[in-house]
């Protein structure tokens, strides 16, 4: 990350959920899901999220039934809005996840879950 580029403001959210391991709802692209942000870093000099998938809508309806393709890349820039889910709402993950660098979604990782249950800055 250049020092001169500031963060979008859902940055501090996304990683306060990150690293409570919480899921949150996001506003992306007209849409309202329910996420588990795994790892955040940059993509082409753009903030990058790659969350986990766990309800809310999808571009193509309803959720894959095959967990480990529920993974989502989303620019945080774009994300309109971004909350704290409730209680009931239960972590999700699936067992193709790699800390040590997510889906090639994110170029630069900043802060990413391990499979300690810890979150690791770069």
């Amino acid at each position: 990350m250049t020092t001169t580029q500031a963060l979008p403001t859902a940055w501090a959210v996304l990683e306060a959920a990150l690293r409570q391991r919480h899921p949150v709802l996001v506003g992306y692209h007209a849409k309202q899901r329910l996420v588990c942000p795994h790892a955040l870093g940059w993509k082409n000099a753009r903030p990058m999220l790659l969350a986990y998938q766990t309800g809310g809508e999808t571009t193509k309806g309803m959720l894959p039934a095959d967990p480990r393709k529920r993974w989502r890349c989303l620019f945080v820039d774009e994300i309109d809005s971004v909350v704290a889910a409730d209680e009931a709402s239960a972590w999700g993950t699936a067992d193709n996840y790699s800390p040590s660098h997510p889906f090639h979604a994110i170029d630069e990782v900043t802060v990413a879950i391990t499979p300690g249950g810890q979150s690791s800055a770069a």
